[in-house]
């Protein structure tokens, strides 16, 4: 579990091997990650976009850019939270992601939301520290 906190929201990921969805011999490997995004401002917000890197274990770099999450727009009330799942298939059995979310108050702000760097690691490959 991997979690940060900006401007009073904590973005905590959890992600998983999917060895059901993998094929190794075909060089590819996918993850699930669950992500919980907690309000503890004393704002409401709203996920209005989200931007995702996700390096391989070739340092190739891929950049994830949308509106919202899993085709929502969530509104988070201070003192809730947030929570879903997504994924990611990588050629290489290793690599990490990390990234931030756009969001908005109900006072009109912009805050820009971290989300933690966390490791994609399979049984596949020898393990590294990111």
């Amino acid at each position: 579990m991997y979690s940060k906190t900006t401007g009073g929201v904590t973005v905590t990921v959890t992600p998983y091997f999917l060895d059901d969805q993998s094929s190794p011999k075909e060089d590819h490997y996918v993850w699930a990650y669950q992500v919980n995004i907690k309000n503890s401002s004393s704002n409401t917000i709203k996920l209005n976009h989200r931007n995702w890197v996700i390096i391989d274990a070739n340092g190739k770099v891929i950049n994830i850019q949308g509106e919202g999450v899993v085709g929502e727009f969530p509104v988070i009330q201070p003192g809730e939270s947030f929570e879903y799942t997504s994924g990611t298939p990588l050629k290489t059995s290793n690599g990490f992601m990390q990234g931030f979310y756009l969001m908005s108050q109900n006072n009109g702000e912009q805050l820009k939301i971290d989300i933690p760097a966390f490791s994609l690691d399979s049984p596949y490959g020898k393990k590294n520290l990111h």
